[in-house]
């Protein structure tokens, strides 16, 4: 099950009247609890069962986020009409080709499924095409889709949550555990059915199937230096005092690979960046380090010395960078400096992509990924010839992957910011200058 969704920015506050509404039903399982599913003949009869139900699978996983380095999945869930709930074990099987034999071509209803689909793939289940019920509270312009909120809002029943951060690798797991991640699928089929049929009536329906299909390949982007994610790096200064944070981030990310446990339990940033401060060069200063008095720092101490001593010896020109390095353009605040008809564009094009969200009620992220609308005005195409870059915008945005309908709504935007932008800007009226009163003799006093 995927973390619980933030609000949406500019969601309203909860208020009295709230406080005081009556709570909705709790929802509760329909079938009972079931077993779970951790032997061979098990799976057989869910295999047999998942074959004689009919429409959409309805399916979740549980990962141990913030207990584990991996982000394999502990516990699958699947529901289909004409079958009960079934609870699977993935750890316990070597194999599930038999479950992916019996999904395929069937509609997986997921929430938030980039959250899911990577420990599904990683043990074989892999969807012949989905329905994401978050992104489609986000295209119908629900302003908070959390699977707990969508479900009361949508169909009128409360859903526990007090589970949602438990360790999902524990073994044998606890019976409320079971029934909460047995909830999580309970009603997605019949969610997906009142969702789909308001992406009809919006007119929607169109651009959620190509937003479902573009999920069905997603793939998580691998992190770049991804030691630079530090929390409170930047508290650290010089380029030598960041040659320790990385060099302390790798050793520790080695040490949870190979342990599979989160790295912040080996030790905690704060320790990384404490150490970057005062580079310790030996054992006993660095345990006198703030950060360093648990197991994980004294259990890998020398580990921690020879990155630090690593980093002390870097020539200079090994030394990183302030900044990352990347492919893409600089950050919009530096825009205005580096080109300013590019910062024109951006500004331009931001205004008209906000109209744009709002008239058809959806995040502006979803309009169009805002990489993409950077990238474009960063680097837009060279012709000016308002139908040949329209072209050009067209076919620089569908190789950047913004699917079709997002292409016909952003492309004509983009392109008449770009036109626009290169027009120089009026100057600024000068504001009138205040009148003097003229000069007039003055009087000689009587004096003189």
């Amino acid at each position: 099950m995927p973390s619980p969704t933030p609000e949406q920015p500019g969601t309203e506050p909860a208020t009295e009247d709230d406080a005081t509404a009556p709570l909705a039903p709790l929802l509760t399982l329909r079938d009972g609890l079931p077993a779970v599913v951790e032997t061979e003949s098990a799976l057989a009869e869910l295999c047999e069962a998942l074959a004689a139900g009919t429409g959409p699978v309805a399916i979740d996983a549980e990962r141990a986020s913030g207990y584990r380095y991996s982000s394999r999945a502990y516990l699958i869930q699947l529901r289909r009409e004409g079958s009960r709930t079934w609870l699977v074990d993935p750890i316990a099987f070597d194999s599930l080709e038999p479950l992916q034999r019996v999904l395929e071509g069937t509609e997986w209803i997921l929430h938030a499924a980039t959250q899911d689909l990577p420990c599904l793939r990683e043990v074989g289940l892999v969807p012949s095409a989905l329905f994401d019920t978050e992104l489609a509270g986000r295209l119908l312009g629900y302003p908070r889709v959390g699977l707990g909120t969508l479900v009361e809002t949508v169909l009128g029943s409360r859903m526990k949550k007090e589970h949602s951060a438990v360790d999902w690798s524990t073994r044998p797991l606890p019976e409320p555990w079971l029934e909460y991640a047995a909830l999580d699928v309970e009603v997605l089929v019949e969610l997906r059915e009142k969702l789909g049929a308001e992406l009809v009536a919006q007119g929607k329906d169109e651009w959620a199937r190509q937003e479902f299909e573009h999920l069905r390949g997603f793939e998580p982007t691998p992190r770049v230096e991804a030691w630079r994610r530090t929390s409170g790096m930047h508290k650290v200064r010089g380029r030598r005092g960041l040659a320790a944070v990385r060099a302390l981030w790798e050793a520790r990310d080695e040490i949870a690979a190979q342990r599979d446990v989160t790295p912040g339990r080996i030790i905690p940033d704060s320790a990384i960046v404490a150490a970057a401060h005062a580079l310790p060069t030996d054992r006993a200063s660095l345990l006198a380090t703030k950060g360093f008095h648990g197991r994980g720092a004294e259990r890998y101490s020398t580990r921690w010395v020879a990155a630090l001593q690593e980093a002390a010896s870097m020539e200079e020109h090994d030394l990183p960078a302030r900044a990352p390095r990347g492919d893409g353009p600089p950050l919009p605040r530096a825009w205005a400096d580096k080109d300013p008809v590019a910062a024109r564009r951006l500004q331009l094009a931001r205004q008209a992509m906000g109209e744009l969200a709002e008239a058809h009620g959806l995040p502006v992220e979803n309009v169009l990924t805002p990489d993409y609308l950077r990238r474009t005005l960063w680097t837009p195409p060279r012709t000016r010839e308002p139908g040949a870059l329209l072209d050009a915008v067209v076919e620089q945005l569908l190789g950047l992957g913004a699917r079709s309908w997002q292409v016909g709504l952003a492309a004509p935007l983009l392109t008449q910011a770009i036109l626009d932008a290169d027009a120089p800007p009026e100057p600024a009226e000068e504001p009138e200058q205040p009148q003097l009163p003229e000069k007039t003799e003055t009087l000689s006093s009587p004096s003189e």
